[in-house]
């Protein structure tokens, strides 16, 4: 059972990333998908939570019109999309199953 992460990296203020998780081991279809955040010194602060169908979402207010997570349940995948990128964004994303795995993350920078 496990979940990866890729797609972090350096991007610019004002730029746009697309994480992707890639999920096994386990029915991916059962599960609503979280993904996570963690700064530097802070408390990890989930930004994103979709149902098992895809057909709902949550974010907070701190990335909702700016971030979009969606999933694929043919290719066991769970995506975030992030545009409009702020330098608080810096953080350690994570994709997160309830009850059941969290990734180790993947490194998102948000600096000029």
């Amino acid at each position: 059972v496990q979940v990866v992460e890729s797609g972090g990296g350096l991007v610019q203020p004002g730029g746009s990333l697309t994480l992707s998780c890639v999920a096994s081991g386990f029915t991916f279809s059962d599960y609503a998908m979280n993904w996570y955040r963690q700064a530097p010194g802070k408390e990890p602060e989930l930004v994103a939570n979709i149902t098992r169908a895809g057909d709902n979402t949550i974010y907070p207010a701190s990335v909702h019109g700016r971030f979009t997570i969606s999933r694929d349940n043919v290719k066991n995948t769970a995506y975030l999309s992030m545009r409009n990128l702020k330098p608080e964004d810096t953080a350690v994303y994570y994709c997160d199953v309830p009850h059941l795995v969290r990734g180790q993350g993947t490194q998102v920078t948000v600096s000029s």
